[in-house]
């Protein structure tokens, strides 16, 4: 029979299981804006020529291609709550305008154990989102030149927020775009404590935008500076892969997992560190030589030789370390002497933007300077091609909603199966 010691290794395995069971770590639940109006969740009844107006014309109306712009960041934010002032611009980069804005947190919450095992604390998720709120829905608009604040004449709404322990992702799209978005799920993996807690893992988020699929991976994976430590990073990045799953949608045809949909980023604090000596690490960030800390960063080493990081991609890097830094400071952690045993933490890249497949063009790649945390923000801009159709764009949605009835009888389409099966057929 076992001891008390042995009963005690075995009883706490089961009281954290048991705290896993009662959290929503794998919830679906999710934060969006929605209109006020119910008009607005419904696509107006589409007006064709009556030359048009054949089930063979309308289908015959397929796809074309428009572009569209993907701003994209991710900050480990330390634990520090934000200030009610906290000035996002420079974060969200608000003098380029883009359709779509991805913005991943770590550590919104400290992650000692309340957070981690306790309820989700969703007054700091609002807290970023009416922060973001703000900034995307005011520029500065340079005339004549004078500067002037003014509201935007594109209002951004939320997607997509969701939050997992310390992890927080926030999707924002323009608002003349939401009509045309489909199918947001999230899915939430803990690789952290015991191998499942939220501490450490990923928050995904996907969606149908027209019809091309995207899914955004929020990461933070293990931390660890010792020779070693990348391979349990490599292994939270393919537990991530591997363990995220959306669902397959009343049809069967949605994109299940990561690699399935048709545009990908995978962003967060990698944790991925420079394999040199400290005292080379430092010098080389002194003087500003970062190809060559480059060629022994562990991700960019990962990303060539394929492993778990096959077919992904990242821009080139022309910006100083972003970790660690003292908070509110310009200087790295260990430049001057600490206290005694107090580990010096070697600077690195661990803030990181790749994506996947090559129907990304990246047009920048670049570290922000917010001083809030030990992080500095990392963020960069894509554009892609979206799949949009025409006629059968307005009718699919219209089919999907309960107005589709008056469309199928002022067309005279057979059936709703036909119609059906032609929309997927694209």
């Amino acid at each position: 029979m076992p001891g008390p010691g042995k009963k005690g290794e075995v009883m706490w395995p089961r009281l954290v299981v048991s705290k896993i069971l009662n959290k929503r770590l794998g919830s679906n639940n999710f934060v969006a804006d929605f209109p006020s109006d119910s008009e607005s969740n419904f696509v107006k009844f589409p007006s064709f020529p009556s030359k048009s107006l054949s089930c063979s014309s309308i289908l015959n109306d397929r796809v074309r291609s428009e572009n569209y712009k993907i701003f994209v960041s991710t900050w480990n934010v330390g634990g520090v709550e934000p200030a009610e002032d906290l000035n996002m611009d420079e974060l969200l980069d608000t003098c380029n305008i883009c359709d779509i804005y991805v913005i991943g947190f770590q550590e919104v919450v400290p992650l000692r154990a309340a957070n981690v095992l306790g309820p989700e604390n969703s007054k700091i998720s609002l807290k970023w989102n009416s922060l973001i709120r703000e900034a995307l829905n005011k520029k500065s608009f340079k005339k004549e030149g004078k500067s002037t604040e003014s509201s935007n004449q594109y209002e951004f709404r939320c997607i997509i927020s969701k939050q997992m322990v310390g992890i927080l992702i926030s999707v924002w799209i323009r608002t003349e775009l939401r009509s045309f978005v489909r199918n947001p799920n999230v899915s939430c993996v803990g690789c952290g404590i015991m191998g499942c807690l939220g501490n450490k893992g990923s928050v995904s988020v996907r969606f149908r935008l027209h019809e091309t699929s995207f899914c955004f991976v929020c990461s933070h994976l293990a931390s660890g500076g010792r020779e070693g430590d990348e391979r349990y990073r490599n292994s939270n990045a393919a537990e991530i892969l591997s363990r995220t799953s959306f669902p397959r949608g009343s049809s069967l045809d949605l994109p299940q997992k990561v690699l399935d949909h048709d545009r990908v980023i995978f962003l967060g604090d990698l944790n991925y560190r420079i394999s040199l000596p400290e005292s080379e690490t430092r010098l080389l960030v002194k003087k500003g030589e970062w190809n060559a800390l480059l060629e022994n960063d562990q991700l960019r080493m990962e990303l060539k030789e394929s492993q778990v990081f096959e077919g992904w991609h990242e821009g080139a890097i022309e910006f100083a370390p972003t970790y660690k830094y003292y908070p509110n400071s310009d200087q790295y952690y260990g430049e001057f002497e600490g206290k005694s045993g107090e580990k010096k933490r070697v600077p690195a890249w661990c803030d990181r933007i790749i994506w996947f497949g090559e129907e990304l063009k990246q047009h920048s790649y670049e570290r922000g300077e917010l001083k809030l945390s030990d992080h500095r923000p990392v963020k960069a801009i894509f554009s892609t091609q979206v799949r949009v159709t025409h006629k059968l764009k307005e009718l699919q949605n219209c089919f999907y909603s309960e107005r589709f009835e008056q469309i199928a009888s002022r067309l005279n389409f057979p059936c709703r199966d036909c119609f059906s099966f032609h929309a997927n057929d694209i």
